[in-house]
């Protein structure tokens, strides 16, 4: 039974892509900005002092929790970053992302989660452009401060290079990721951009131009969140 559920999610999982197709993945991206905008108006929110110091933000909205014997989680969303050298510039064009994690533990059911995650230094960037890092292994993770009043500056967010959040049935908190794995989705980048780049040439070389499916999720960060606090030449 163990190794039935297993191979109807790996298929599953390995379908998804092929069925969503180009409109699927756009209408992805577009429900990204959606995800943010919400989660940006609710009352305790991410601090405005860590999205003003953060060099990138992924939203990954719906992630599916599935559970039998061995539990995991899978979902796609997008990481839109400052442009410059210094990640000081206006938000770029996004590249699509996975979202990948699996927990051992006997559950049944399924739930349905929002994750926002800011990344936090240009290490951090530069480890989920380049291929697929695990949290808490590969890149710093923590559950993120929230309120407009949360003391931020704690050793927690100071080195972290992810702050991660979630949002499920109405609740907005922290959570910790760790163990799960984000890559750039390449092959959903193809279908948004119609042909294949790198999420490194879409978030840094300028290569694309701005998807129309992207205007909320960008339009979303310039309005919140316009220059870049951090010092460029911190390594945090």
């Amino acid at each position: 039974m163990r190794q039935a559920i297993a191979i109807f999610v790996a298929v599953a999982l390995a379908a998804f892509p092929c069925t969503a197709g180009t409109e699927g993945m756009r209408e992805r991206l577009e429900n990204c900005g959606s995800v943010l905008e919400e989660v940006l108006n609710v009352p305790e929110d991410i601090p405005q002092q860590l999205l003003d110091k953060a060099e990138c933000v992924i939203v990954i909205p719906s992630v599916l929790k599935f559970a039998f014997t061995v539990g995991g989680s899978y979902g796609r969303g997008a990481m839109s970053c400052r442009s410059g050298g210094h990640f000081t510039g206006p938000w770029g064009a996004p590249t699509m992302i996975a979202l990948e994690g699996g927990s051992l533990g006997f559950q049944i059911g399924g739930q349905a989660t929002d994750f926002v995650i800011l990344v936090m230094n240009p290490r951090g960037a530069a480890a989920i452009l380049k291929n697929k890092v695990k949290l808490g292994a590969e890149a710093s993770a923590a559950a993120g401060p929230k309120g407009r009043d949360a003391e931020a500056e704690t050793d927690i967010t100071l080195r972290a290079e992810m702050l991660t959040y979630s949002r499920a049935r109405g609740l907005f908190a922290g959570i910790s990721l760790e163990g799960s794995t984000l890559r750039p989705d390449n092959r959903a980048n193809e279908y948004v951009y119609g042909r294949k780049v790198s999420a490194t040439a879409i978030t840094r070389e300028g290569a694309v131009a701005m998807p129309a499916a992207a205007q909320k999720l960008v339009s979303v960060l310039d309005k919140r969140s316009p220059r870049n606090s951090s010092d460029p030449n911190s390594l945090r």
